[in-house]
């Protein structure tokens, strides 16, 4: 017996160092296109795959109409472009945004296929700025995978979705499961010759934020910056090899925070352009993934408790500040001029109301 476990033990550990350079799409804009729910102008507005609802934290005096409005996704004009301190200021805030890019159907690469454009208005005076481009809710890693209506109501998942295990937000929507050691990174993108500094932000399930330093932007087209691991360690028998228990420790992840673009004080301002395809990375895994004899959380059920205990922090959090946003949506003035007095020539010519 004692035998028989010494084996096993030895076959874990050669299958951990075997277990190595692992790839996988963190995000891909591309598919982040807004595909369901119409807005005034007849274009949409939200990405199917991506929706979340926060109207079960909007409380009891908002209106079913009301509440039906209160839903977001990872479509790409929903991203935000957060300036630090020093680069705030009325005008920069107003202009600098993300908006869905197309390129063009001739293009080398990525010919018709939809990017994520960014405008940042930096400071002209000698100051550090960055900017932080980053989705409008944290990216959760626990949201199961599920269908989703053509309202944005998101149905039960089915047994089949529930067996699969997955996340509504892994494939390349923000979030890689069992990873454990991060080899490289890479970023596709189109760079106008600006000599600013870019960053990748992930997160892990210790909630622990990291940055890492891809490169500047000073080049001219598409361009695939790559970071890699300094420390990353490829000769097997001189790793730290590390078993993870099976169940019920959840496996290691990384999400995508966002995109840190930085402009030193030595640099010209002004206005940056740039557009961004996706973000790649390549992995040890945490955990091989194997046949089990037995469905581990059906009979015990303690990750479903702690993500759900998670799931309605982060959706109170981001759901708090999407109300607000509506409320203040509500009350911005919807008039684009003034009516014309009574009596003016102005008002004369305005056809009368049936």
């Amino acid at each position: 017996m004692k035998r028989r476990f010494i084996l096993v033990a030895i076959a874990l550990l050669v299958a951990c160092a075997f277990a190595m350079a692992e790839e996988a799409i963190m995000i891909d804009f591309s598919q982040l296109t807004a595909d369901i729910i119409a807005g005034p102008d007849g274009k949409m507005t939200e990405n199917r795959r991506t929706v979340m609802d926060y109207s079960n934290v909007a409380g009891a005096s908002f209106t079913d109409q009301q509440k039906a409005l209160m839903r977001t996704s990872l479509a790409i004009d929903n991203w935000e472009v957060e300036l630090n301190s020093s680069a705030r200021n009325v005008k920069s805030v107003s202009v600098s945004k993300a908006q869905t890019s197309p390129v063009s159907q001739n293009a080398k690469n990525f010919a018709g296929q939809n990017v994520i454009g960014i405008r940042v208005n930096f400071p002209t005076w000698n100051s550090n700025a960055n900017a932080f481009v980053k989705p409008p809710f944290e990216i959760p890693s626990y949201e199961p995978m599920a269908q989703v209506a053509d309202d944005g109501t998101v149905q039960q998942p089915t047994a089949e979705e529930k067996a699969s295990q997955k996340s509504r937000f892994e494939d390349g929507y923000g979030v890689v499961k069992n990873v454990a050691v991060i080899k490289s990174i890479a970023v596709n993108t189109y760079g106008m010759n600006f000599p600013h500094a870019l960053y990748v932000v992930l997160k892990n399930e210790n909630n622990e934020e990291q940055r890492y330093f891809m490169g500047n932007l000073l080049f001219d087209g598409w361009k695939t910056l790559t970071w890699q691991n300094p420390e990353y360690v490829s000769e097997v028998r001189t790793r730290e090899v590390r078993l993870y228990p099976v169940y019920p420790t959840a496996f290691p992840y990384q999400k995508f925070m966002g995109l840190l673009i930085c402009r030193d004080a030595a640099h010209a301002g002004g206005d940056y352009v740039g557009y961004f395809k996706d973000v790649k990375i390549i992995y040890d895994k945490a955990v091989l993934n194997t046949i089990r004899d037995f469905n581990d959380e059906d009979l015990w059920g303690i990750n479903t408790q702690k993500e759900n205990e998670r799931k309605q922090l982060e959706v109170s959090r981001f759901g708090g500040i999407q109300v607000l946003r509506f409320l203040e949506k509500e009350k911005m003035a919807s008039e684009k001029g003034f009516t014309p007095s009574k009596g003016s020539a102005a008002a004369a010519a305005q056809p009368a109301n049936p």
